[in-house]
């Protein structure tokens, strides 16, 4: 069973909707059949977030880094992820690993190195297909949370 985040009265507008999502990320793990490994790892991290009982921005932080530990054991160890995970990771790496090589041979190509910038739309489209497609593949296998982070 995971652990039951503490309630916190008297937190910030901005901080109680950190909370919030988290609390609701929270719940939609609980409705996933996790093993018994990662409700530890995940249980160690709530417990640690309810041990912190430092001021707005300090608890706004420490949410922010459990919520992003707990995302990622979800995602490497099991495959699940919340909605759009792999869109917005893959809207970067499209950027880096196709968009760059794409416009510098285009610039080297075309002998003007200003149309280096001209791979980056492509890297970006290429990423966020690629995002997306694996997106809609999690979601038909059920290793989709329904919430978006």
């Amino acid at each position: 069973m995971i652990v039951e985040p503490v309630q916190r009265p008297n937190l910030s507008k901005k901080t109680e909707a950190y909370y919030g999502q988290f609390e609701r990320l929270i719940v939609q793990i609980r409705k996933k059949k996790l093993p018994e490994e990662i409700m530890l790892v995940i249980n160690k991290q709530i417990t640690a977030l309810n041990a912190v009982t430092d001021s707005d921005k300090i608890l706004r932080n420490e949410i922010r880094k459990v919520q992003s530990k707990i995302i990622g054991t979800l995602a490497q160890k099991l495959k699940i992820v919340p909605i759009n995970y792999y869109r917005k990771t893959w809207f970067v790496l499209g950027m880096t690993v196709f968009g760059l090589p794409i416009g510098a041979a285009l610039g080297l190509s075309l002998g003007n190195m200003a149309f280096l910038g001209i791979g980056l739309p492509v890297g970006m489209s290429i990423g966020l297909a690629m995002g997306s497609r694996m997106d809609n593949k999690a979601k038909e296998e059920g290793r989709q949370l329904d919430i978006e982070l």
